[in-house]
């Protein structure tokens, strides 16, 4: 095994780009030349054959062979076989509950955890790699067991952040609100809001904001930073994990 190596993206697709163009060269840097194959996990949409040709078609461009989870008959066999894996966006809720059902939650903690492969999440697919999905930005439209998650990492991340508008006439609760409420709850970890074009990488005990959008940081009982990409977030990965997964 080695340490774990994860790439967190906000988000799939950058205003004015294609399907993971913002970060290929991310990709790239990221899954090296060790690896050829990555498993793509597309849970999260309802047309799973569209998701895997889109998917399938970006990462053969960048020199990687892919095969979706949803074609093989054994999806714990091809967790356990893997070289990386690459879970999609979509819905949160969705994306879990599948997890759930085919018995990935373990197998995939301990192939990234344990055996030290890859593990590159796009919006949805980052928050399933965190403690839980309760700051996911999505619909209930299904219930999973639980709304704990993979627990790759020991917090919270809110995908597609987005800055209150100031020209808004919208009464609705801006995203910082709805994090505040969660942390009024008790011990609720930090939340990193991502916004759009940013990513963090975590290799073993080090993450690292990368992208070209800044985050920005939510501790329980405490004022939100901003972050600028090229922050050092490795803090969060020592911090104690309330959920002791």
């Amino acid at each position: 095994g080695g340490p774990r190596r994860l790439l967190l993206v906000s988000n799939s697709t950058l205003h004015g780009g294609g399907y993971l163009g913002h970060c290929q060269q991310h990709i790239q840097s990221f899954l090296g030349q060790k690896v050829k194959r990555v498993l793509f996990i597309p849970y999260a949409l309802h047309d799973r054959d569209a998701y895997a040709r889109t998917a399938r078609e970006k990462f053969e461009s960048l020199g990687y062979g892919l095969d979706s989870i949803h074609e093989s008959c054994d999806p714990v066999e091809a967790v356990r076989k893997s070289e990386a894996i690459f879970i999609g966006g979509g819905n949160t809720f969705r994306l879990l509950k599948a997890l759930y059902d085919n018995s990935l939650i373990h197998e995939i903690r301990k192939r990234v955890l344990e055996d030290g492969i890859p593990y590159m999440g796009s919006s949805a697919g980052t928050n399933v790699a965190t403690i839980s999905i309760n700051t996911t930005n999505d619909m209930p439209i299904v219930y999973p067991p639980s709304l704990q998650a993979l627990g790759l990492v020991p917090f919270n991340i809110n995908p597609h952040y987005l800055d209150p508008d100031v020209k808004s006439t919208h009464m609705g609760e801006t995203r910082e609100e709805r994090i505040r409420q969660y942390h009024e709850e008790p011990n609720t970890p930090p939340v990193l809001g991502l916004r759009e074009g940013a990513m963090l990488l975590v290799e073993g005990d080090k993450a690292t904001l990368q992208g070209v959008t800044g985050a920005r940081l939510f501790l329980r009982g405490k004022k939100p930073t901003e972050h600028e990409p090229g922050t050092d977030f490795s803090f969060l990965l020592t911090d104690s994990n309330p959920l002791n997964l």
